[in-house]
């Protein structure tokens, strides 16, 4: 039974600590990627920036080079979508999100899916993508050139969901835009060595939690979990939060106090942190989620003030200058305009390598 009830704040705090929020950290990248449980990469940039501002003296090129090493990789992952993940997370947990991507194929595609032979075509793409590292588009005519009856779109996704596969660099490098090149998980990072879905859980709350099982799913894109981790729940702590719900969490891990100040920190589109709780009031209030939700999925950089979003914000680059356009949801002080400046000119720097002029921009109230 929860034996403490923990305030909203308490919860941001703790949430702000474990994703490297409250303080810039003098960690390697893969290190910082393997304690944030990967980071969503669906366009190549963001993460850079969400590593540049958890980071002590974060540079593009340490991303790059870990890549390279095949320390990290940008792969299909939790929720069907690309990210950044450690070879070794990668290869330990991607088996228990396997099913997740197996309904993303029937959820996308329907009875375009229906009826592949799954095993024939693992059969024919293996080898090819072990061989010639193609991008999707040469691997859907590749299989239509062997099944021509079937959907190639559909295929080429079945191949995905259910071949692990990763990109191959430069893919996932800053600025090199969306097309990518693809081989086998197994070929690029070496054997799978399967976990258990509790340690996955344990690990996402070290890195979210506290939380409940509904919050995993919807980190995970997975479903009917609880009666699988009805036996880990036993060995946690257990909360409360101020509405009563049950939240499970590592025994060790501390719960910070709701008053430590929280640092202006920008984060990029499609950040973890807001996609990781079925209640994300933790971090995002809920009158403003749909200024940061907004269509098509897409999920906006935003401004976090006194540990919350409080902002949405767009880089533009022309010539030799880069702005970061920042637009808040309510007024604030000057010291704290003040402080969004300052940070924002470092954001700025770092998009622009240095080069050119930099500025700050408040735009009209969101």
């Amino acid at each position: 039974m929860p034996t403490q009830t923990l305030s909203l704040r308490q919860l941001n705090r703790t949430l702000l600590a474990r994703q490297r929020l409250l303080a810039r950290h003098c960690l390697d990248c893969a290190t910082a990627i393997e304690s944030l449980l990967g980071m969503q990469s669906q366009i190549p940039n963001p993460p850079y920036i969400g590593l540049w501002t958890r980071l002590a003296g974060f540079g593009k090129s340490e991303l790059r080079a870990a890549l390279e090493r095949r320390e990290v990789a940008r792969a299909p992952w939790i929720r069907s979508t690309l990210h950044l993940v450690t070879a070794g997370d990668h290869q330990q947990f991607q088996a228990i999100i396997q099913p997740a991507l197996a309904r993303g194929l029937r959820s996308f595609f329907g009875a375009r899916a229906k009826g592949l032979d799954i095993e024939r075509l693992i059969e024919i793409a293996k080898p090819y993508l072990e061989a010639e590292t193609p991008a999707i588009g040469a691997l859907r005519n590749m299989l239509q050139e062997h099944v021509p009856e079937a959907d190639k779109q559909a295929m080429a996704y079945a191949v995905r969901s259910y071949l692990p596969l990763v990109q191959v660099p430069p893919s996932g490098a800053w600025g090199v835009g969306t097309r990518a090149t693809y081989t086998t998980a197994e070929r690029w990072l070496g054997p799978a060595t399967p976990a258990d879905l509790e340690s996955l859980f344990r690990r996402y709350l070290a890195a979210f939690g506290p939380a409940d099982v509904m919050d995993f799913q919807t980190w995970s894109g997975m479903t009917s979990l609880k009666p699988r981790l009805q036996g880990a729940l036993t060995t946690l702590a257990a909360y409360q939060d101020e509405g009563g719900r049950v939240l499970y969490d590592l025994p060790d891990q501390p719960i910070l106090d709701g008053d430590l100040p929280a640092p202006i920190r920008f984060l990029p589109e499609y950040d973890n942190i807001l996609i990781a709780h079925r209640d994300r009031s933790r971090i995002l209030p809920e009158a403003q989620r749909k200024k940061v939700f907004v269509s098509a999925g897409r999920v906006l950089g935003s401004v976090l003030i006194d540990g919350f979003v409080a902002a949405i914000w767009r880089a533009k680059r022309e010539k030799a200058e880069t702005t970061i356009r920042v637009s808040l949801f309510d007024e604030q002080p000057d010291a704290v305009l003040a402080s969004i400046e300052a940070e924002g000119l470092g954001l700025a720097q770092f998009i622009a390598d240095g080069a050119g002029r930099n500025r700050v921009e408040f735009a009209p109230q969101a």
